[in-house]
């Protein structure tokens, strides 16, 4: 028998209506944390268990003795304000507001309950000893945890309760009776402020965090855009040309049909487009700073230059280079490479004997046991191996021979490198000097 249209209704308006129950199911609240608990050493994290514990198990005991031997109370009810006044002690490292909470119940019921027995004049009240430690210990908990109004509220009940407690007074009111609230607001005072100068040490340090990660971006994007405008010398230099041979064709080669110089037309305004394309997006990389931007692009060639002057500079370096043909991307990387690389020995290592050396040959295996960024796998063609490796220096220096820097460093390597699809490899020495390598691939291929 088929359900009536009624009942099927209802079904699909229960239906639609079933998860709107789901936000009412009660989501168990994120556990406290343990006073501390964020310390990076683990006995600083126990103090906190530690010290409740000691005060836990010392007041217990003596609070039974003192309300009994001294005060005359009765041992059952010394017994439960005993348990009521030290054990959320313990509570107190994780939840030490609800703690308080017990805590102040009991020593007022304990102060009501010495109002009933006949003691001693030189005897504290309405607060004993113990229960001023204990008391003391807990206000130091509440500090560590709450914030400021709750401190505040914390302490004028303590003292509400410390002065109408003191208008029953046995013997009379003193000094001696407001005690509790003289050493309490202290402890609030300084549990407070040690948590105030973690939260901001805290803060300070994860500003620190976000700028270093800001800083290291930014300096990554600033190394890109100097790349894109390096690069855009090499790529215009080509497009140039094809727009020049395009152009001239119709006048360098005779009797071309007109299907022929239509192509060669289109072909230099596609450049031409391209250019200009290009030139855009060169203005929105460029920056105030950035200075000659229209001088040709250094290559293998200069490398020797480049030795020559460091070498004059700050000392011995010894030089192999090549004269392989190789691409302008693959020669303006392996230039940036090894200036950067002798800026380190400039300002790290001055005086150092340094090599460099560049070859040409295909690879037989993979890199060795350092650093490597953007190694390809499978076989590979003619690879250009760029390798600057220094001494240790004859004598420390004091302070670092170059401020400025060619702003490259280790990051203008490894974006260089990936731009050809290499492979790098630097780092220390075991005898204290420094060793940078490079592969870069030098057929059409292997280049990204």
């Amino acid at each position: 028998m088929r359900p009536s249209r009624r009942r099927l209704f209802r079904r699909r308006r229960g239906a639609h209506r079933a998860p709107r129950l789901v936000p009412m199911i009660p989501v168990e609240a994120e556990r406290p944390r343990a006073l501390l608990a964020g310390a990076s050493r683990r006995w600083v994290r126990l103090l906190p268990w530690a010290v409740a514990f000691v005060l836990c198990v010392a007041l217990l005991p003596t609070t039974i003795v003192v309300l009994t031997a001294d005060y005359g109370l009765n041992g059952g009810l010394a017994s439960a304000l005993a348990v009521a006044q030290a054990a959320p002690l313990l509570l107190a490292v994780v939840r030490p507001l609800q703690a308080w909470y017990v805590v102040f119940v009991a020593d007022v019921a304990g102060a009501l309950a010495l109002l009933t027995v006949d003691f001693q004049e030189r005897l504290l009240w309405p607060f004993p000893p113990m229960e001023i430690v204990g008391y003391v210990g807990l206000c130091l908990a509440l500090g560590l945890r709450e914030r400021r109004r709750t401190l505040l509220l914390v302490w004028l009940a303590t003292a509400g309760a410390n002065v109408g407690l003191g208008f029953a007074a046995p013997h009379g009111t003193g000094a001696k009776d407001l005690l509790l609230t003289i050493l309490g607001g202290v402890a609030l005072l300084l549990g407070g402020a040690l948590r105030e100068r973690y939260e901001v040490q805290r803060r300070l340090a994860e500003q620190e965090t976000i700028s270093e990660a800001e800083r290291g971006r930014r300096t990554l994007l600033e190394e890109r855009a100097r790349i894109a405008r390096e690069l855009h010398d090499v790529v215009a230099h080509h497009m140039s040309v094809i727009t020049v041979q395009a152009d001239t064709a119709e006048y360098r080669l005779a009797a071309l049909p007109p299907d022929v110089r239509e192509e060669f037309t289109s072909i230099a305004a596609t450049a031409r487009e391209s250019l200009g394309e290009m030139r855009r997006l060169l203005g929105v990389l460029r920056n105030e700073e950035a200075h000659g931007e229209l001088v040709p692009q250094p290559g293998l060639a200069q490398i020797g230059q480049l030795v020559e002057a460091t070498a004059r500079t700050v000392g011995p370096v010894d030089f192999t280079g090549c004269d392989a043909e190789v691409p302008e991307a693959v020669g303006l990387s392996a230039y940036r490479i090894v200036q950067e690389a002798l800026a380190n020995v400039v300002r790290h290592a001055p005086g150092a004997a340094t090599h460099v050396s560049l070859s040409v040959a295909r690879p037989a295996g993979g890199q060795g046991d350092g650093q490597t960024d953007g190694q390809r796998e499978g076989p590979g063609g003619e690879r250009l191996t760029v390798l600057v490796v220094n001494e240790p220096p004859p004598e420390p220096p004091a302070g670092p021979l170059e401020v400025g820097g060619t702003g490259h460093g280790l990051v203008g390597m490894r974006e260089r490198v990936r731009l050809v699809g290499g492979t790098l490899d630097v780092g220390p020495l075991p005898d204290g000097g420094f060793r940078v390598a490079a592969q870069l691939p030098l057929t059409e291929e292997d280049i990204t």
